[in-house]
């Protein structure tokens, strides 16, 4: 940078002025600047040879070196929660993202001064949770858009009018857990074991799916009054309903439009040959028609001529070695410890997807699965110091309790999901046949004892008989040490 000190006459203009080391004023500089080419600099006769440029003083600075001064940012608006009062509007839109600045546009329209009040519970989550900036910049553009849609003060957003998120890919999750701590969300948000329920009798007749929604209803939620019962398993409710629904279907298209019209002979009829699916078939009917029996909704049961025979269950084999052996050395250490909990420990899916920080202790090598506390073995307890170092690195900010977790569950605090454990055992092993290819080497290396099966692993009667059948097998009677 050149330093202009003396005052004297310019070697280029031969004006007085205050000049650089080398005799040179500012003007000549700033017009040597505007000739110079991109490979070689101006001359000092080249300056004068188009004349001079005259330039207003004072105004290049160092700081910028040319470039354009930024603007000066906009004061960041008051946060002012909403008010207690909710004015009405005069007509209802839908909430769509067809507007003519797309999603970004509807951002754009938020009440600035609410969307502030908004934030704050975002910044919270963000630091409780440890956001990434993108997922911070998603879920607060997520709920800016959500803001976007109120048309008038004290207006609340529905649950129904998050589902505009998932077009615009942003997390319907976090934004609705933001608008809930801020207390804006209004509404009940429709579970999705409901709305496929729904979608399930859509194409029945409207007696016939009144009647099997009443069904869904009370497993779902249980009923205080006479006859009681007790709710039902999401996994429970899916597989009845599936497994009535051909029935269902059949009647529908024969005519039928209530289950009081179903007849003894309507459900011979429909029942497909000896199998496994006529099986699951009559249970799930028992159940249906037992219901509305109960509930003064039908008759009489037709169901009840029919006996559930349940079909002779395979006898459970042994695994192949090798994807075992490649799941246990894979360099992923997420796929390495699944598989050795497994195989190793005949652990479930269920207890392996909740287990948490606190049920391991790497100084005793021991795990805690419900009331027991089951030692690890060296090469699990290998496995796992060297997933618990990788977790470490992948999330150092996660606040999620549970041992395993992924980027989706890394930004909460639930836990895995069948899908993902699946996925990272390979497509030549699940978690049930680990479990099973375990309880029957156990069974071998016992001698067939059953109560021991029982006690180690925490099963039935029923089903470590179920094992123990195998010790006389003519393919497994000869087992490898």
């Amino acid at each position: 940078m050149s330093t202009y000190t003396q005052s004297a006459a310019c070697v280029v203009c031969a004006h007085v002025s205050v000049l650089n080391e080398e005799g040179v004023c500012r003007l000549c500089c700033k017009q040597a600047t505007l000739a110079r080419a991109r490979d070689k600099r101006a001359g000092w006769l080249e300056v004068r040879r188009q004349g001079q440029q005259l330039f207003i003083a004072n105004l290049f600075s160092s700081r910028y070196r040319g470039a354009p001064i930024p603007a000066r940012r906009r004061p960041r608006p008051a946060a002012l929660a909403p008010p207690a009062h909710h004015q009405p509007v005069l007509f209802e839109t839908a909430r769509t993202l067809t507007h003519r600045g797309g999603w970004r546009g509807l951002a754009k329209r938020a009440d600035p001064q609410l969307a502030a009040w908004v934030d704050t519970f975002t910044r919270q989550r963000k630091t409780r949770y440890g956001w990434s900036k993108d997922l911070t910049w998603r879920a607060r553009t997520g709920t800016n858009l959500i803001l976007g849609f109120l048309d008038a003060p004290g207006a609340r957003p529905t649950a129904e009018d998050l589902h505009v998120l998932r077009q615009a890919n942003l997390p319907y999750a976090h934004v609705s857990a933001i608008l809930e701590d801020a207390g804006l969300l209004t509404g009940e948000r429709t579970p999705a074991l409901t709305r496929w329920a729904h979608q399930l009798t859509a194409h029945l007749p409207e007696a016939m799916a009144r009647e099997v929604q009443a069904f869904f209803t009370v497993w779902h939620e249980g009923s205080t009054t006479p006859p009681r019962s007790r709710p039902r398993s999401e996994t429970t409710i899916r597989l009845y309903l599936g497994w009535v629904l051909p029935a269902l279907t059949c009647w529908a298209g024969e005519g039928k439009t209530s289950l009081r019209e179903i007849t003894t002979a309507d459900i011979r009829r429909t029942l497909p040959p000896p199998s496994a699916a006529r099986s699951n078939m009559v249970q799930g009917l028992h159940a249906l028609f037992r219901f509305l029996k109960a509930h003064r909704l039908t008759f009489t049961d037709p169901a009840r001529h029919f006996p559930v025979k349940r079909p002779d269950q395979p006898l459970p084999m042994p695994l192949d070695t090798t994807p075992i052996r490649d799941a246990l050395n894979s360099t992923d250490p997420a796929r390495a410890l699944l598989c050795a909990l497994l195989a190793f420990h005949a652990l479930t899916s269920h207890q392996v997807r909740r287990l948490t920080l606190t049920d391991v202790d790497t100084a005793a090598g021991t795990v805690t699965v419900g009331e027991r506390t089951i030692p690890l073995a060296d090469a699990v307890l290998d496995r796992l110091t060297a997933y618990l170092d990788h977790r470490h690195r992948r999330w150092p900010t996660t606040n999620n309790p549970h041992l395993f977790v992924n980027l989706r569950t890394a930004t909460g605090t639930t836990h895995v999901g069948p899908r993902w454990l699946n996925l990272h055992l390979g497509e030549h092993l699940t978690s049930r046949s680990l479990r099973s290819d375990r309880l029957l080497d156990e069974v071998h290396a016992a001698g067939g004892d059953a109560k021991r099966l029982a006690i180690l692993f925490g099963l039935s009667i029923t089903v470590a008989n179920r094992y123990t059948a195998t010790l006389h097998h003519p393919h497994l009677r000869e087992q490898p040490p």
